[in-house]
């Protein structure tokens, strides 16, 4: 099968198409044939190993991937296709389902075909939903989903996304205003209209203010980005924080990919209460290109990876 193999850690120069085994599953898992996946900030994360190797994160990280080159050179956290086969012992599936979810540290994506316990975070695909728009919800929605729980987000409570149009923030805003709060955007001036038109109430761009400059309180703080600018932000966050008010970060440990979350997008989406954020499309042969763009860090919502399968329905 075509993969993209990582076997050391730098620019996205490093990301190489090769033909390498197809993997078959064992007895509880299922084989899928992947039509699309994603470039997420993980994948740039972890392909250019960007946290030093003294930070604790760092630390960690390497001690789980790898600190030379990842122990599974093929990256990538989501995907959406075809179930084409089952171990014997599998329940949940059968072939020829339609699914999605997210492999976490398993990684593995930037392939044809990838094998997956049936008890990790995968979920059938609504029939209306597209395998691009699939692939656009599972990282989002596993770790928006995971910080607005923390958050424990009532109804009516102002609740600030920092970070608001990226692939995190996206999700979460949509979220937050499901459960019916009050929901101040955060991103620049480009990506305004677009977190507007999620239904942020109001927006911030922040390269005119900081969070702080209107003198809002907030019952709930989500920065979606995390990674840098930490402990200016941080401390900016906290000043707008009502007395009880809760401050997140993405940066707040590493969330176990659960199928709860992505079952809890698939009924909304269902309900017309949420959609896919889609940047740009490429196609696996130009996965360079798309981490270079993603690099950026000016996406807005996701990057789509088209595998190359055809037949998609």
């Amino acid at each position: 099968m075509k993969a993209i193999v990582c076997t050391k850690y730098g620019p996205p120069e490093v990301l190489q198409l090769k033909e390498v085994d197809k993997p078959n599953p064992r007895k509880n898992e299922v084989c899928i044939k992947i039509f699309t996946t994603a470039v997420t900030a993980s994948d740039c994360i972890v392909r250019g190993f960007k946290l030093p190797i003294w930070h604790p994160m760092g630390l960690m990280m390497g001690l789980v991937i790898g600190f030379t080159k990842p122990r599974n050179p093929i990256l990538g956290m989501v995907l959406a296709g075809e179930v084409e086969s089952t171990g014997k012992d599998v329940k949940r599936f059968k072939k020829g389902d339609r699914v999605y979810g997210m492999t976490g540290l398993g990684f593995g994506t930037y392939a044809e075909y990838k094998c997956i316990s049936e008890k990790e975070c995968l979920v059938i695909k609504p029939s209306h939903v597209s395998y691009e728009e699939a692939a656009a919800v599972a990282y989002g929605g596993n770790l928006a989903g995971h910080f607005l729980k923390k958050g424990n987000i009532q109804s009516r409570q102002k609740v600030l996304i920092y970070g608001a149009s990226g692939a995190i923030g996206t999700t979460a805003v949509q979220l937050a205003k499901y459960f019916g709060a009050e929901v101040t955007g955060v991103c620049s001036t480009t990506n305004s209209e677009l977190v507007k038109s999620l239904g942020a109430d109001s927006v911030i761009d922040y390269t005119k203010e900081d969070v702080t400059s209107r003198g809002e309180l907030y019952d709930f703080i989500f920065d979606a980005v995390g990674k840098n600018k930490k402990s200016k932000l941080k401390s900016q966050c906290k000043k707008a924080l009502t007395k009880n008010g809760k401050y997140i970060s993405v940066d707040d440990g590493t969330p176990k990919s659960l199928p709860e979350y992505l079952i809890q997008i698939n009924e909304l989406m269902e309900a017309g209460h949420f959609k896919a954020v889609i940047d740009k499309c490429y196609p696996l042969e130009n996965i360079v290109e798309a981490h270079r763009y993603a690099d950026k860090g000016h996406k807005k919502g996701n990057v789509v990876i088209n595998v190359g399968h055809t037949n998609k329905t």
